[in-house]
């Protein structure tokens, strides 16, 4: 009995050192210095949001321009199986392109649009007066009620129009500006199309260790497959904008349609302010002309909307393997964090994430995983079957 004490004893003082808790632990320093450098980070990231802003633009031109990179690497006449030379001869074919656009259709579609532009504030200004109201009931054989009706509706919205012109106003100002950081873009992309395989390689290689270096390529990998299906969706929808478009314009008779048309198509790469500036320039030619410019902004708006609530969430939904609703959800709240950079992002952003979660746990299970594999070296390309 007087021998079980002094076990009783020393199991209790070794219960007590079990419980006792340094502070601060060891761990304290290093997750305090962590944090604080992942605060540092996003800091830096959001005081450079314009300059990563631009790479990222300059990466989606590169995987644009890369198909008919490839195509000229292994096909060209003078340079065959040289990469720079198949860049140049891109750009080279590019610019041919943009000349013979500028010298068959830039003048006259250039002469609209200062016509439209110089039309806009006096349109506007009828518009706020309620004056205009007049002229779409006579030519649309509206009664007098119905245009006192529309006229009543456009003075108690009249702040509404003056905003408007505030708002174009500041947007001229500001397209100097923007020109200007967009013609960086295709210079960045020469960089990537012809070094960007030895640019991921030596990041991989600086920033993981030798054992996880083969498990981030494929990593990469995948994310490359799935950002260059995200940019072929893309160009689907571009296409689709361009005919819609197209055909509408020459159904009301608008000059120039075939080039707005193919401009229509071309400014949808860039989200929001792509369509509202081909809206504004069509219904500004409209008005200016004097033609169907009511009904061809209400069919702008019903585009607008089968275009970003039936096309693309179908279109990327397809492509990058994820719902359409998950791709609604993505633009919804990046459009709420980010805005318009928000918008242009969600969608790559939450699929680039999706596939680093899938690659963790399904590795081998996505086609997007059977794409990269097929992109990479041998040595890669066995990891991934295996």
């Amino acid at each position: 009995m007087y021998g079980a004490r002094p076990r009783s004893r020393g199991a209790f003082q070794q219960m007590t050192n079990d419980l006792k808790v340094e502070f601060p632990e060891r761990r304290t320093p290093s997750i305090l210095l962590t944090i604080l450098l992942f605060a540092a980070l996003c800091a830096i990231a959001y005081s450079a949001r314009r300059v990563i802003l631009l790479f990222v633009l300059s990466v989606f031109f590169a995987y644009l321009m890369n198909p008919t990179v490839k195509f000229l690497q292994h096909h060209s006449l003078l340079f065959r199986d040289l990469r720079g030379a198949a860049v140049m001869e891109a750009y080279i074919g590019v610019l041919i392109l943009i000349g013979l656009a500028i010298y068959s259709i830039a003048p006259a579609v250039v002469r609209n649009t200062v016509k439209a532009v110089d039309q806009v504030p006096i349109i506007l200004d009828r518009v706020s007066t309620g004056e205009i109201a007049a002229d779409i009931g006579d030519k649309y054989g509206w009664n007098d009620e119905q245009k006192a009706r529309l006229r009543t509706v456009l003075v108690r919205h009249r702040e509404d129009c003056q905003g408007v012109l505030k708002w174009i106003d500041r947007s001229l100002s500001q397209a100097a500006q923007i020109v200007g950081w967009l013609a960086l873009i295709p210079v960045l992309a020469i960089f990537l199309l012809r070094d960007g395989d030895r640019i991921v390689e030596s990041t991989i290689q600086s920033f993981f260790p030798q054992k996880h270096q083969q498990s981030a390529r494929m990593v990469v990998y995948q994310i490359h497959a799935m950002l260059a299906n995200y940019i072929r969706a893309q160009v689907l929808l571009c296409l689709f904008s361009m005919a819609f478009y197209t055909i509408t314009l020459l159904i009301f008779r608008f000059p120039h349609a075939i080039a707005l048309g193919i401009l229509g198509g071309i400014l949808e790469f860039v989200p929001v302010i792509g369509w509202m500036s081909t809206a504004a320039l069509v219904i500004g030619i409209g008005m200016a002309n004097n033609l169907h410019w009511v009904w061809m902004t209400a069919l702008l708006l019903l585009w607008r909307v089968a275009q970003d609530y039936f096309n693309l969430p179908r279109a990327l939904g397809h492509r990058l393997e994820i719902h359409p609703l998950t791709v609604i959800f993505a633009v919804l709240a990046g459009a709420e964090v980010g805005g318009i950079i928000g918008i242009y992002l969600a969608v790559p952003l939450a699929a680039s994430l999706f596939v680093i979660w899938r690659s963790r746990t399904h590795p081998t299970e996505s086609p997007l995983a059977k794409d990269a594999a097929s992109e990479l070296p041998p040595s890669l390309a066995e990891i991934a079957r295996d």
